[in-house]
């Protein structure tokens, strides 16, 4: 499965059980309100649970949102990769933490604008 819209990636998180993913995009943001990627990599890798894996999810979003994204969804990195680590502790505290983090619409807007950089790295290459 290859996601190839925002929309199609909405859809799909909205099949998905999406509050814990909004808690961990949100802690990341909190932590790292600049890096967009790893935000959003925190929101997307939810999907994981939805398609089985988590390197079908990161395939699933490779394209859409780049191999960065790709790389942080599958989890991917030595030991000490300090983003990778990031998001599994955002991850464990999302799953602890009550507290509302929104709702997914708000993401939209931060999923195109990945996209979009993305699309155009992908025109540069």
């Amino acid at each position: 499965m290859e996601l190839r819209s925002v929309e199609e990636l909405m859809d799909l998180l909205y099949a998905c059980r999406h509050q814990r993913a909004l808690r961990t995009a949100a802690l990341l943001r909190r932590g790292r309100p600049a890096d967009k990627e790893l935000q959003v990599a925190g929101l997307v890798h939810g999907i994981a649970e939805l398609l089985g894996h988590a390197d079908g999810a990161a395939q699933a979003v490779r394209h859409l949102l780049g191999e960065r994204v790709c790389r942080l969804v599958r989890g991917d990195g030595a030991p000490a990769d300090d983003d990778v680590l990031r998001l599994r502790q955002a991850d464990e505290e999302s799953r602890s933490t009550g507290f509302d983090a929104g709702v997914l619409e708000d993401w939209r807007t931060v999923l195109e604008l990945v996209a979009t950089r993305n699309s155009r790295l992908g025109a540069v290459d």
